[in-house]
Order: structure tokens, then C-alpha cells, then sequence
């Protein structure tokens, strides 16, 4: 894996400062930030097909609109058990305030966060895997093809614990740093901690071995 590269990818482009500030203003644009997702997932489907200058051009809003979206409602999808376990845990915290006891309320909590915090480490790497399919195959279905997802993630294991990590870690560190230039500065880092994303993970889907033929390019 190109660590290096997936720092620098976004620098390499000529456009990179226009493509970048479009980026960071979408971000920050409610309901069209899903724009901004899309976006992002172009760009892993093109390092995905091996592209010299995987950063796309800002050419396709609505595409990108519609893509980010349906990224958005596969995460709901996902995160479904998760806010089912925690619709009873808000109905026992209610009656045991009007009871005026703490312990059931405190047990309820303890007892969700041991199955929501493993569910949510494993939900985090599931589904980065599958927008990771999502963007190569471009259908919603992909989303929901665990075979596939799961192959990915087995033949690349190696490779997707170091991107996931070291993702993670920097969108922490570009999250610190935007806010020191307040808000719009946030924007900016955030989305360029997005492209780095999809560049990690398109090398991830590059590399995979069970890849049936080249992605071509947008």
C-alpha cells in the first residue's frame, strides 16, 4: 500500500485547489453534502482502475448527489439493530426517572453499550467494505452482497487494517487542525481526509486479488 501517494494524490491534480474548495463548500451545505460523498467514492472507484490522476472533475452533481444518498441510507440500514437496541433503554431511563431509581436506568445502559460499542467497531469496518463495493459496482445491491464484502475484507486484511487505521487517525488529527481555522476551515480538512479515504480504499480494491476484470474510470 502507497501511503504516500494517498497523501499526496489530491496535490498532484492541476485543479487541485478548485476541486478542493467545491469540496469543501458542498461539505458544509446540508442535505447536498451527500454531493460530497459522491464525490469522494468516484474517486476510489478511478484509484480503484489504477488511474494516473484519480481525482475527478465536478461534472456530475446529481450522480454524485444520488450516490452519496444511497451511501447514507445503507449506513441507516445498518445501524438499524443498533437504534432498535436503544429504543428500550430510552423507554426504561423514562420510567425510571418517574420512579426516581438510578440502577435500573444505570444496568439498561451498561448492558446496551457491551453489545453497541463491539457492534459499532465491527459496523465501521463492514460498511467502509461495502461502499468500497458500492463504488466500484455502482449498484445499491452491492451494499448487501456479503460474500463479496466479506472477500474483501479476508483477501485484504492486512491492507484494510492499516488503511482503516490510519484513516482514522487522521481524520482525528484534520479534524483538530480545521478547527483552529474555525469552521470553513474544518470543511476543507474534512474533505480532504474524505479523498484520502478513497484513495486508501481504492488501493485496497486494486490490490484484491479477487478483482474479475479492470474498473473503468468516470
Amino acid at each position: 500500500m502507497d501511503l504516500g501517494r494517498a497523501f499526496s494524490f489530491v496535490f498532484e491534480d492541476e485543479q487541485w485547489v478548485k476541486k478542493l474548495l467545491i469540496g469543501g463548500l458542498i461539505s458544509i451545505v446540508p442535505i447536498l453534502n451527500f454531493a460530497a460523498i459522491g464525490y469522494a467514492l468516484r474517486a476510489l472507484r478511478n484509484v480503484a482502475a489504477d488511474q494516473p490522476r484519480p481525482l475527478p472533475e465536478w461534472d456530475d452533481l446529481g450522480g454524485d448527489w444520488a450516490r452519496g444518498l444511497a451511501t447514507a441510507v445503507a449506513g441507516f440500514v445498518y445501524a438499524l439493530p443498533l437504534i432498535v437496541l436503544f429504543v428500550p433503554v430510552v423507554v426504561i431511563a423514562v420510567l425510571a426517572g418517574e420512579d426516581g431509581s438510578k440502577a435500573g436506568e444505570g444496568l439498561a445502559m451498561v448492558a446496551t453499550w457491551c453489545v453497541a460499542l463491539p457492534y459499532g467497531l465491527l459496523l465501521s469496518a463492514w460498511l467502509t467494505a461495502a461502499v468500497a463495493r458500492y463504488a466500484v459496482d455502482g449498484d445499491f445491491g452491492a451494499f448487501f452482497r456479503f460474500g463479496e464484502i466479506w472477500g474483501l475484507i479476508r483477501r485484504n486484511a492486512g491492507n484494510f487494517v492499516i488503511a482503516l487505521l490510519v484513516y482514522l487517525v487522521v481524520a482525528q488529527v484534520a479534524s483538530m487542525v480545521g478547527a483552529m481555522a474555525l469552521c470553513l476551515g474544518a470543511a476543507f480538512t474534512g474533505f480532504w481526509s474524505t479523498l484520502l479515504w478513497a484513495h486508501l480504499f481504492g488501493q485496497v480494491v486494486l490490490a484484491d486479488r479477487g478483482r474479475q476484470a479492470p474498473t473503468p474510470a468516470l
